[in-house]
């Protein structure tokens, strides 16, 4: 195994550790396994032990062949054989990442603080971690970065013919290389060379950047060092997939070795949370930076559960292999179930508060003991019956799941706290907090996976049952209390307790002036009502905010029904809250989501009903002023640019679509599209004939089309809606 280590001197140093020997297990009856012990020493230099490792599902040993490579690069090409040598054994711990294995039996992690011993050739005798990754406090790693990108928007893809200089900035400080002086792999290569940096942040170098100075280097037989390491660049090709009834697209990889490459344009984690948040993320989750930074934290929970699991001495399945349990068509119905959503009252509300349960997915499965293997386990017949289900929850050992989350909702609770307390680096606590909650969000969804190694349908229905049970409990102490309940939403309640409007106004229009006959809620009943909820249903609750007005809106389809997801909000600090309008939307052009932020800007500087009318007049002036620089043509076409996700490839479009139609404007400009992707475009002329009119692709857009001004204007006018929708002037 190649370590990387930076010295206290700052000198990066690379060393090997020759003591590293993966082991997968083999389990079948043994009459099978011993010509397989047999054959496989033969065939590569290997260890093989029949040893007793414990089956997750039922907790019973089992008898298995222990098989440990005695290199690293063996451990797969002796999984793949012992496949082919016997179909009908089974293979455990055979298809995990040798780098997390190596951080798991050495106890420690990427970018930790470790001792090491080596001897004059580099190789590690011992390495010593004197770090924890589940400190809070700790020093960022002293690594030295370059950043490089290309001119233009960032967010769209250069591989739809976006053309541009390369800019490089080593500390902040960027420059322009071009072919001038020199090929610009030349010049690249002396600036890696100079400064030597332990990162390269890029956009798009996975796909376009890095591949096309490689190529350069090449036609210019030219050496380009990106690698540290004697070895080649590492390269995977992109792919279209499915993922939750949507198609997705993951763009192609280029993985550096000595050397860390992040492309913030294929990489979730630092698009969320920044580089902050990936040095958290490999911290807790001991995957190599690379890979977490480009995988989804469905991928970081599944190797915390697996480290659980491995030091437990529990044998890791290679797939799911738990079906989910018979069910009558009744009991089918009762379980699969969501969380509990109640409508929100359409209208606007003073004086309203948000009460959150804590990570409650999270903590239901910390707090009952919610895992895959504790669910209708074996050894717990007259454990109690979970409401609705029926289902039983093992009392005698504490599920991988529970150990897990219960350490990710500590640390989170532990950022929280130094963010109150040192407000300088609220921020960057944020930034990690925020990815702790991301493999929160993923342990609930991983339960029910289809490919989770350790799902099982039976704690997703338990977590959801529990948690409209808890959602319930939490409403009916709300309005025992004299509260009503506005919206409530799978884990928050949002709730008044405000006097009756005065006579003769309708309710959604007029709220309450403090006579009636009792007096607004303040934030300390507010507080006393969570402290209640909380004893009642044994969750952390929070109170998240007090606002001073919320406006809960209507569908677009139907001015009379209300949707969950669709309202915003101030709260007394003046912060602006919004869900489901279009300045939240990924595919709003730049210029109509600007507008609505402004809009309601101002209408957030309201206090009450009557201000919020009076403020209307402002926000209706920015709309208009946004109304009349698109009609002056003064707008740039890239505050403009729509951006859409491909459903399907160009050719497989039936309806001529605007996203149909840039689609196959690229196509035939020669850009080879897959579905997932997203593409960007301009409307030109929404109503012509001529189908190519109505739309160009961003990248092929030419100044002399224009933009449909009739068009924008009608965007402009829906997204001032909402903030129109209940006020008067």
């Amino acid at each position: 195994m190649i370590v990387w280590l930076i010295e206290s001197g700052q000198k990066r140093r690379r060393l090997i550790d020759r003591s590293f020997r993966p082991c997968f297990y083999v389990h079948g009856p043994e009459s099978r396994l011993a010509p397989l012990a047999a054959a496989l020493p033969a065939r590569a230099p290997v260890s093989c032990t029949l040893t007793e490792r414990q089956n997750i599902w039922d907790r019973q040993p089992l008898r298995v062949l222990q098989v440990c490579a005695h290199h690293p690069t063996l451990f797969a090409p002796l999984a793949r054989f012992v496949r082919r040598f016997d179909s009908g054994l089974v293979l455990y711990d055979s298809d995990l990442m040798l780098a997390p294995m190596y951080c798991w039996e050495k106890n420690i992690f990427p970018l930790a603080q470790v001792e090491v011993e080596a001897d004059p050739a580099g190789e590690i005798r011992a390495i010593t971690c004197r770090d924890d990754e589940w400190r809070t406090v700790y020093e960022p790693p002293p690594l030295r970065t370059m950043q490089v990108r290309l001119e233009g928007l960032s967010d769209v893809n250069p591989r739809h013919g976006r053309h541009g200089s390369i800019e490089v900035a080593i500390e902040r400080d960027w420059q322009v290389l071009d072919d001038s002086d020199a090929p610009v792999a030349e010049t690249f290569e002396r600036l890696l060379r100079v400064h030597d940096p332990d990162v390269l942040v890029t956009e798009w170098g996975d796909d376009v950047l890095l591949p096309g100075l490689l190529r350069q280097a090449q036609q210019r037989h030219l050496r380009l060092s990106l690698n540290r390491d004697e070895l080649p660049v590492e390269r995977r090709r992109s792919r279209s997939y499915m993922s939750y009834g949507r198609i997705l697209f993951k763009e192609s990889t280029t993985t550096l070795f000595g050397r860390l490459h992040i492309d913030t344009q294929n990489s979730f984690t630092t698009a969320q949370s920044e580089l902050e948040g990936l040095w958290e993320l490999v911290r807790v989750t001991k995957l190599p930076v690379q890979y977490a930074c480009r995988t989804s934290p469905g991928t970081g929970i599944s190797y915390l559960q697996m480290e659980v699991a491995w030091r437990d001495g529990v044998l890791i399945p290679a797939q799911k292999a738990e079906p989910e349990s018979p069910k009558h068509p009744d009991e089918l119905l009762r379980a699969d179930r969501g969380g509990l959503v109640f409508s929100p009252r359409l209208g606007f509300f003073e004086n309203v508060a948000e009460l959150d349960f804590v990570s409650e997915f999270p903590s239901i499965m910390a707090r009952f003991n919610i895992s895959p293997e504790t669910m209708n386990c074996p050894c717990c017949p007259q454990a109690p019956r979970l409401p609705e289900l029926g289902y039983r929850v093992c009392q005698r050992h504490r599920g991988i799941t529970s150990r897990v989350v219960e350490r990710l909702i500590a640390k989170r609770q532990q950022y929280k706290l130094h963010a109150a307390q040192q407000p300088a680096l609220a921020r960057s606590y944020k930034l990690r907090r925020d990815v702790l909650k991301w493999l929160l969000v993923c342990c609930f969804g991983y339960t029910g996976y289809k490919n989770a190694r350790f799902g099982k349908i039976e704690a997703h229905e338990a977590i959801n049952a529990l948690a409209r049970e808890k959602l319930l409990v939490a409403k009916e102490a709300a309005e025992r209390r004299g509260y009503r309940v506005l919206h409530a939403l799978v884990d928050s309640l949002y709730v008044q307790k405000e006097a009756p409007p005065p006579g003769g106004l309708p309710a959604l229009l007029a709220p309450a002036d403090g006579t009636g006959g009792h007096r607004p809620a303040t934030r300390a009943d507010y507080l006393l009502l969570a402290q209640e909820i909380e004893q009642l249903t044994g969750l952390p609750l929070a109170l998240e905010s007090v606002y001073r007005f919320v406006v809960f809106l209507p569908s677009q389809q139907c001015a009379e029904i209300p949707v969950p997801n669709r309202f915003f909000c101030v709260s007394e600090e003046g912060e602006l809250k919004v869900r489901g309008l279009e300045c939240r939307r990924h595919d709003t052009p730049p210029y109509i989501a600007r507008m609505q932020r402004e809009a309601l800007a101002i209408l957030a500087e309201a206090r009450d009903f009557s201000s919020y009318c009076a403020k209307l007049g402002e926000a209706r002036e920015v709309y208009e002023r946004y109304q009349a620089r698109l009609r002056e043509g003064g707008v740039a076409p890239e505050e403009l640019v729509i951006r859409k996700r491909l459903t399907r490839t160009p050719a497989s479009y039936q309806k001529n679509s605007s996203t149909a139609i840039a689609a196959r404007q690229l196509d035939r400009a020669g850009v080879k599209l897959r579905p997932g992707e997203n593409i960007e475009f301009i409307i030109t002329d929404a109503g012509s004939s001529l189908i190519d009119d109505r739309v160009r692709a961003w990248t092929l857009w030419e100044g002399w089309r224009g933009y449909d001004v009739e068009a924008y204007g009608k965007a402009l006018a829906k997204a001032f809606e909402p903030a129109a929708h209940f006020g008067r002037q």
